[in-house]
């Protein structure tokens, strides 16, 4: 769930000040707009790792603004002794006090995702409390929508390493080394776990009408702009929505500002000679058959999700997985667009007749994720169809695996050169020809559309329970040797 937030992005001080000029004004005349037509109330949740901007940017929205119709809160995880100062409310009690009326802005600062998450990554919650936590908030959300409440959560995020390296920063100093305290280094010691824990509840709560903006905290520049751009998309709808009694969604996170992008981050440069290709891709095919064999694989089933753009080698990368397969254990399933009988069920509708049992693999080329794709990019569904769809794959994958399947999900990327070379190459092939088409090449018109589609796709469907693995596959012979690596890694990985 935070790849995009890990690649670094980052704003100069020239473009930051010509955009916070124009972002403060614009800000105060949405605030404004709001106060004067009372269609919405604003809510603001604050979340994400520990030195990430939070607090900044809490400060920055409470400058940009103004505050006097603007409410700030800050909780924290409920102690024992608060728990029993509660004398019986329910635990979201301390949170209705605080919601502002329509016209008004609230800032959460912690807020009802804090809790479960603290206390679920310190093992007090088991996973079962947690996850009807986290249905208790889908709930109490779904009913702040449709009464006119307009969500806006935003998750300020750091990698491990930046933490690591702030922290080092702020010690060396005499100045600064006081901020480093003792729960700033057991945060950073128990940093994998809070950020599994974390990642499962943004998969679980980011929906189509309260989506996450997950935010790159490493930039100060960066992180204020993005999140004070995002609130003020946020307000200009809540300010010009006619019907509050009907139910209204946020807008759904944006484009990075410095145009830098997951697909665009990849190392295409990366190759292999055909010698050695041959000496790994044949280690590689009997490695994943000897685990295909295993007991512990036996027990479960195996769904592969293959997708990338036309000529990313979708196909070829396939044909070497099923060669170290047995036959009568795996199906391949190339998915087109839907037929007649398929449009009128619903979408995943063509994807549940094929899930494997025990001990058998499909191999999806292409897959459910169209409805995030090409019918977002081509409009062949509604936006309010492929905004909910993040959410319901990540629950239908989450199905598969609780019921035993490994899921193993390769986005092929490759660059537009590269595919046009492709292209170029099928054309003048005969036995290939039939592999390009007309739509083919029309969709590389709309390049930027998919590449946008992609990240977003990644970004809010990459899970702990099916992440996605990104291959560079400018080379063939390198995409396919990781995409093996990868797989038999999965397996091995396997507990019993």
């Amino acid at each position: 769930m935070f790849e995009s937030a890990e690649i670094g992005h980052s704003m100069g001080k020239k473009a930051y000040r010509e955009a916070e000029k124009a972002l403060r004004q614009a800000l105060l005349d949405a605030q404004f707009a709001l106060l004067e037509k009372k269609h919405h109330a604003v809510v603001v949740l604050v979340n994400g790792v520990d030195g990430a901007g939070k607090g900044e940017t809490v400060n920055q929205f409470n400058e940009w603004m103004d505050p006097r119709h603007i409410r700030t809160e800050a909780f924290a995880s409920l102690t024992a002794a608060e728990h029993e100062s509660m004398q019986g409310h329910p635990e979201m009690w301390r949170f209705w006090q605080v919601l502002p009326p329509k016209g008004h802005i609230g800032i959460m600062f912690g807020n009802w995702y804090t809790d479960p998450i603290v206390q679920h990554a310190n093992g007090v919650d088991k996973k079962s409390r947690f996850k009807a936590r986290l249905e208790d908030i889908r709930a109490f959300e779904r009913m702040l929508t449709s009464e006119g409440v307009m969500l806006v959560k935003l998750w300020f995020h750091m990698s491990k390493e930046n933490v690591e390296k702030r922290l080092k920063e702020l010690s060396k100093s005499p100045k600064t080394s006081w901020r480093v305290t003792d729960a700033d280094r057991n945060r950073l010691t128990n940093y994998d776990v809070l950020s599994t824990t974390s990642a499962a509840a943004l998969r679980m709560t980011s929906t189509g009408e309260a989506p996450w903006l997950v935010i790159d905290g490493s930039d100060a520049n960066y992180r204020a702009i993005t999140a004070g751009q995002y609130l003020l998309n946020c307000l200009q709808r809540a300010s010009t929505e006619d019907t509050p009694q009907h139910s209204h969604a946020a807008p759904q996170p944006p484009a990075p500002l410095d145009g830098r992008s997951l697909l665009a981050n990849q190392d295409y440069t990366r190759k292999l000679e055909r010698n050695e290709y041959e000496d790994k891709l044949e280690g590689l095919q009997g490695r994943l058959n000897k685990l295909l064999r295993s007991p512990t694989v036996k027990k479960r089933s195996l769904v592969l999700v293959f997708e990338g753009m036309d000529a990313a080698g979708k196909g070829s990368t396939i044909r070497r997985i099923t060669q170290a397969m047995d036959a009568r254990h795996y199906r391949v399933i190339p998915v087109a667009a839907p037929n007649e009988a398929e449009r009128d069920q619903p979408y995943l509708w063509r994807f549940w007749r094929y899930l494997p049992k025990w001990q058998h693999t499909v191999i999806f080329d292409r897959s459910w994720y169209g409805r995030v794709l090409v019918e977002r990019v081509e409009g062949f569904c509604t936006e309010q169809a492929w905004t909910r769809a993040y959410d319901e794959i990540n629950a239908f994958e989450e199905q598969q695996t609780e019921a035993g399947a490994v899921v193993v999900k390769f986005w092929l990327a490759i660059t537009p050169e590269q595919q046009l070379a492709r292209f170029e190459a099928r054309k003048n092939t005969p036995y290939k020809a039939y592999k390009i088409t007309a739509e083919d090449w029309r969709n590389r018109d709309k390049w930027p559309q998919y590449a946008r589609a992609v990240d977003d796709m990644i970004d809010r469907t990459s899970t702990e329970l099916a992440p996605w693995h990104i291959v560079a596959s400018d080379d063939k012979m390198w995409s396919r040797i990781e995409v093996l690596r990868v797989l038999c890694e999965r397996l091995e990985a396997i507990g019993d």
